[in-house]
C-alpha cells in the first residue's frame, strides 16, 4: 500500500509531465484538499487549460439509528 508521501510525490510529479502544466501551488492545494476529507469529492474546474476553481463537497455518514456520526470531521 502506497503511503500519503509517495502518492502525493507521484501525482506532483505527473502534474509536472503533464503537457499542460499545473502550477505546484495549485497541485499541492488539490492535494490539501483530497487528503482533507472523509468522504466526499473533489471538483478541479478549469477554464480555457488553466485550474480555476477547487470544490469540495464532504459527505457526513450517520449511523443507521441517526443518532451518530461514523465519521466527523471539522
Amino acid at each position: 500500500m502506497d503511503t500519503d508521501i509517495d502518492l502525493e510525490t507521484r501525482l506532483v510529479a505527473a502534474a509536472r509531465t503533464a503537457v499542460k502544466r499545473v502550477p505546484t501551488d495549485i497541485a499541492q492545494e488539490i492535494l490539501r484538499v483530497v487528503a482533507s476529507i472523509e468522504y466526499g469529492s473533489v471538483e478541479v474546474v478549469i477554464h480555457e487549460g488553466k485550474v480555476m476553481q477547487i470544490e469540495c463537497r464532504e459527505k457526513i455518514r450517520v449511523s443507521q439509528t441517526g443518532l451518530g456520526r461514523k465519521a466527523s470531521k471539522s
